[in-house]
């Protein structure tokens, strides 16, 4: 953690260095502006997403209610799917058993802490010191690389300086602008949703949002929550419907014609049908971690791919030995 957070905050502060300041003091600014933000989320959104989430857990079992007796009945009827395909006995009764338990979260998480004493010191430690290592990273950015730089072979320094520069800038362009795209697309779901006047909407909205760090994911499940959500509460009325479709529809056009050509650009350099085998494979090989790490990691292997390209468009083999004088 405390590595992508400083790969992510290197930028920054080479921007502030080259305007001006010291490399220590730069460090600290950005550290400053982390602090801010994080704050401004503790202090504003996480009080208003437990709240949301509180809500959510009371309506919990009238939702799985309404589901099992007016939704679900309708699909089993439309599709011709046999009676019990839907169970949600069990799911109702574990949800009403721990209902009236909602109150004693805090005394439930205090015991657990004292009962497991040693994980409890062992998480605050790691929690101490990703800020702790993520400072040091950042501030001794450029002399790791550069002493990382020194131990390469003489004769192969260029080509693999290259190649770590052409990954470097790929891997940056994704991250950096997948995560802000996140962030834009979760801020339009999560107002278009409260607009349209949707109870959970920026719980959903913010689900979304951090969902479409894989592609399509967060559209998907943000528009069947929201139109389940929809339904429960607005039933068969047609305007806050459409409304929800929508605010993900717009989401959407924004994301494909702004977000992403502006945030992230096309230097993954990736068919969107290569985008969706790669996400397929991920999650097939690695589960849920492979659906997270398959576009980078095909992005890299297209860098090295095209340096292969490169490489024999330049060797013997396909210009061909040339004929001996006769």
């Amino acid at each position: 953690m405390a590595l992508l957070l400083a790969y992510m905050g290197d930028p920054l502060v080479d921007r502030l260095e080259r305007a001006g300041l010291s490399r220590t003091l730069s460090v600290v600014a950005v550290f400053g502006l982390f602090t801010l933000v994080l704050m401004a989320l503790l202090l504003v959104l996480v009080p208003m997403l437990a709240k949301q989430l509180f809500r959510l857990y009371e309506l919990a079992p009238q939702i799985l209610d309404w589901l099992q007796h007016s939704a679900l009945p309708w699909v089993q009827a439309k599709f011709g799917l046999a009676d019990g395909f839907w169970k949600f006995d069990k799911i109702k009764a574990a949800i009403s058993e721990h209902m009236g338990q909602a109150g004693d979260i805090v005394s439930v998480v205090l015991s657990q802490a004292t009962a497991s004493s040693l994980a409890l010191i062992g998480w605050l430690t790691n929690l101490v010191l990703i800020p702790v290592v993520c400072f040091y990273l950042l501030r001794d950015w450029d002399i790791m690389t550069g002493k990382i730089r020194g131990l390469l072979p003489r004769q192969r320094e260029g080509q693999i300086v290259k190649l770590a520069g052409e990954c470097h800038e790929v891997l940056g362009a994704f991250i950096r602008g997948q995560l802000l795209v996140m962030v834009g697309l979760g801020v339009i779901y999560a107002a278009g949703l409260m607009l349209v006047g949707l109870e959970l909407g920026l719980l959903i909205g913010v689900i979304a949002g951090l969902a479409a760090i894989v592609p399509y994911m967060g559209f998907v499940i943000g528009i069947g929550s929201a139109l389940v959500a929809g339904l429960f509460q607005f039933g068969g009325d047609l305007y806050p419907m459409m409304g929800i479709v929508a605010v993900f529809m717009i989401g959407q056009a924004l994301e494909g014609m702004v977000l992403t050509p502006l945030l992230v650009g096309d230097r993954i350099g990736l068919h969107p049908v290569a985008v969706i085998f790669a996400i397929l494979a991920g999650g097939e090989l690695f589960g849920f971690t492979g659906i997270l790490l398959a576009l980078p990691v095909a992005a890299v292997i297209m860098v090295l791919v095209r340096h292969m390209h490169d490489v024999y468009k330049d060797s013997e083999i396909y210009a061909g030995a040339e004929d001996p004088e006769l």
